[in-house]
């Protein structure tokens, strides 16, 4: 067993080993540590642990020191020069007219060599663009092609599924995947459905290869002859996920049937005839839901929310008992009420009703004295103020009619001696200001 720590670099997935030397790095702390190509920035992704000495690569690269802020600024620094060395790197293939795709630019901690990595049809003759490159840097260049799996890893995206991409995520390495398994798992043919951001075939058609291959060997095929619990038929179709089928029975005219793969015996797997195939008299058994399967399938239907009537408490004799004591109580009120008023009456009856229902609340009597010429009172108010009413708009219309009649008299009269309708208006008098003396007019 070795002491090592786990690392990963920026922008991979996969993680390395390390020598300690006798360090308590924890995880998500920044190192410097010792590669071939020089000391390098790097992030923990798991502290101080044993492994087995056959999982080692030696030699073992130990850890130089855990970060300090100045390797951190230093680091910032490097991210900045990448940038520039992007786009100046652009600028020199555009110049040297080159087909080939500038994808990423990264530069190590001590900044004596920078890595530019591009995509290309075919190979590319860029030796000029290296002594380009190394005139303006001054370090050491490298120029790596890569393919398109790698640069989707490097620039990242989301997939089909609105994750981001497997590759840029979790995916140390990629794993070889083919068409095979997309006619394994029962899934389209069509390239723009089962390719990924790439144009490669997804990477994910490996995750659940196995469990298909798995399902498929217990599985009869296609077409294939069975015997089922209701008798002989054909397989129309397979679900190797849930790892059923449809059976199209011959002394059915129903549709085909769904059954388990326990429940069929195969008969003849795949196509062909059926001469000399002997059908058995004894028939395979009805597959039965273990009980926590049952229970998951109730547990789907029960609604969410249940209403739950509160429990009354029945009397102590019995329901029965107790509704011959409600009726004859109820009776024995009713003769007591009957030589009371018609007034009063309702109000004792709302008040047993108030007794009754009520458990735990106790309703408070209030004495209410009943007046029986209350009514005769307020109608005799209404017509005093509707009288009044009546006599003022009485009065209105006589004084209007009296002042009409006057300025008809009044305008005659004017007319008979010849003077104007109008009449000359008078000018207000003015007063000085201090002396008080009125001024004429």
């Amino acid at each position: 067993m070795t002491e090592v720590i786990s690392v990963r670099f920026r922008g991979g997935c996969k993680s390395y080993y390390f020598d300690p030397r006798g360090l308590s790095v924890q995880a998500g702390q920044a190192v410097i540590v010792e590669t071939a190509s020089g000391s390098e920035f790097a992030q923990c992704s798991e502290g101080n642990h044993q492994v087995e000495d056959q999982s080692i690569v030696k030699p073992l690269r130990p850890v130089i020191r855990v970060a300090t802020e100045n390797d951190r600024r230093t680091n910032q620094l490097n991210r900045q020069r990448e940038k520039e060395a992007f786009t100046i790197c652009e600028r020199k293939i555009a110049a040297h007219h080159l087909e080939m795709k500038l994808i990423r630019v990264e530069s190590n901690f001590d900044g004596s060599k920078i890595i530019f990595f591009f995509t290309a049809e075919g190979r590319v003759d860029f030796r000029e663009l290296v002594k380009d490159l190394a005139n303006v840097f001054r370090a050491r260049i490298e120029l790596r092609q890569v393919g398109v799996r790698d640069e989707a890893k490097m620039i990242g995206g989301l997939g089909i599924c609105g994750q981001p991409l497997c590759c840029s995520r979790f995916l140390d390495e990629f794993m070889p995947v083919s068409i095979k398994m997309a006619k394994t798992q029962n899934l389209s043919l069509n390239p723009t459905k089962i390719s990924g951001t790439c144009g490669r075939l997804m990477c994910c058609l490996k995750y659940e290869q196995n469990a298909y291959e798995d399902a498929t060997k217990r599985m009869p095929k296609n077409d294939s002859f069975v015997l089922t619990p209701d008798g002989p038929g054909n397989i129309t179709s397979v679900d190797v996920l849930r790892e059923e089928a449809k059976v199209k029975l011959d002394d059915s005219a129903d549709g085909p049937r769904t059954y388990k793969g326990c429940e069929l015996q195969v008969l003849r797997n795949g196509k062909g005839s059926r001469e000399g195939i002997e059908i058995p008299s004894e028939r395979p058994k009805r597959y039965v839901a273990p009980e926590t399967e049952r229970l998951r399938a109730e547990e789907r239907f029960t609604p969410l929310f249940r209403f739950q009537e509160e429990p009354t408490a029945a009397p102590a004799g019995g329901a029965e008992a107790g509704e011959k004591k409600e009726r004859s109580r109820r009776r024995r009120r009713g003769g007591r009420n009957r030589g009371q008023n018609k007034e009063a009456a309702p109000q004792t009856r709302r008040e047993e009703g108030r007794r009754e229902t009520a458990d735990t609340v106790q309703v408070e009597k209030i004495a209410v004295k009943v007046s029986g010429d209350l009514t005769a009172e307020k109608k005799a108010a209404a017509d005093r103020r509707a009288g009044g009413e009546r006599s003022g708009r009485r009065r209105g219309e006589s004084r209007g009619q009296e002042k009409r009649q006057a300025g008809e008299q009044k305008t005659a009269e004017q007319k008979a001696e010849g003077s104007p309708s109008r009449r000359r208006r008078r000018r207000p008098r003015r007063r000085s200001g201090g002396s008080g003396e009125k001024s004429e007019s």
